[in-house]
């Protein structure tokens, strides 16, 4: 058998040629596209019951106009309102997970003002983001990111940003919290509880608050500037209002902010929310007058003589929604500003969030099906 000819000027190509020329075939092959995981979750069609799941996504691609390309060094974890996201007609097949974020900017787009490569920022990516924040990158606007001061953790970052921002939405912009008032903060030792009493501590009111354990008690115990008083709700006895107006001297509360509250008679209520939450009736009876009322019921009923008791004390009711500064692009520029602070009162000690240990991404799954439940009561938080 012959052997080929080769090139004009060159020897016959040898049989082992022939591999020489496949790799150099290969070497100019369009490269693999690199790829990495992120979590999602897919809600059946048939339930509310939501399913989360890993899935390959390419690499993202050169951040472009306002847009910021980060790298993800931390995200924590918080419950999906799967309700809110139908109600937005925001539902998808796979929907992006993990939303509060801490990382380094790697590129930015030709329009980006406030940030360069290289820069530790953290914030909480839009609700309608295609990016979960459960991945090695994510692209995000920069309206949505402030610098992360040095001496804050990636961890804290990350954990603590959503609760401030929600802390800082009830007590200042729904209630207007102001040095001697008095606060009903429900849940004290959750994760939005602890940076509402230390926001509130910081302004200068005096801090009322109930906990649901005993081990919840004795965390409270500890805090500094002290708790004036801590309510255990955990045996079903503790009588919230009259402890209320018994440390107001009667004149009952300036400010509630609730982790829900029951709107029923117990017969018609389930029993994991007899436990720890109050009656309605409960709520408007320890305000004071003037007061504010800040809930997170978002299906509250008042009727007409409840309505009746809140206006004979002027009293007022708000609607903590988590979601308020991502529905509304006018009030941008102060959504930014309660980052900075978080973020700042951070750098500064005010705010010592309770955060559970680190946990890598590869138990993010597992770990998201218990915070979907609400069966957690530290803050998760993923770090990479």
């Amino acid at each position: 058998m012959g052997t080929a000819p080769g090139p004009e000027g060159a020897g016959p190509l040898q049989k082992d040629s022939k591999v020489a020329v496949v790799k150099v075939q290969a070497v100019g092959a369009a490269p693999r596209q690199v790829t990495m995981k992120g979590l999602y979750f897919q809600q059946s069609s048939t339930s509310e019951e939501i399913t989360f799941v890993f899935q390959e996504r390419e690499n993202l691609p050169v951040a472009e106009d306002n847009y910021v390309k980060l790298q993800v060094k931390a995200c924590a974890l918080s419950q999906i309102n799967t309700k809110l996201l139908a109600e937005m007609k925001m539902e998808k097949d796979f929907f992006p997970v993990g939303r509060e974020v801490a990382g380094i900017v790697l590129d930015v787009g030709s329009k980006v003002s406030f940030f360069q490569p290289g820069d530790e920022v953290a914030g909480i990516l839009p609700l309608d983001s295609e990016d979960p924040g459960l991945c090695e990158a994510v692209r995000v606007h920069e309206h949505y990111l402030v610098h992360k001061p040095e001496k804050v953790t990636w961890t804290e970052a990350a954990g603590t940003i959503r609760d401030g921002v929600r802390a800082y939405t009830a007590l200042h912009y729904l209630s207007h919290l102001s040095p001697g008032k008095s606060v009903l903060i429900m849940d004290g030792a959750s994760a939005l509880g602890t940076i509402a009493i230390q926001l509130a501590h910081h302004r200068g009111a005096k801090v009322i608050s109930t906990v649901c354990s005993l081990e919840d008690k004795q965390c409270l115990e500890r805090f500094r500037p002290s708790i004036a008083r801590v309510i255990d709700v955990s045996n079903g006895k503790a009588q919230v209002a009259e402890s209320c107006l018994e440390e107001t001297g009667g004149l009952g509360v300036d400010i509630v902010l609730d982790a829900g509250v029951r709107l029923y008679s117990k017969d018609d209520e389930p029993a994991v929310k007899l436990q720890l939450l109050p009656h309605k009736h409960d709520i408007i009876t320890l305000l004071g007058v003037g007061g504010h009322w800040v809930t997170t019921e978002e299906n509250l009923q008042l009727d007409p003589p409840d309505s009746h008791c809140l206006f004979l004390k002027g009293a007022t009711v708000a609607f903590l929604n988590d979601e308020v500064w991502n529905l509304s692009n006018v009030q941008q520029g102060k959504y930014l500003c309660i980052l900075k602070d978080v973020m700042e009162k951070l750098s500064t000690g005010v705010f010592r969030p309770q955060l559970d240990e680190p946990i890598p991404l590869y138990e993010a799954k597992v770990t998201m099906e218990v915070v979907q439940k609400n069966q957690g009561r530290k803050k998760q938080v993923v770090q990479f």
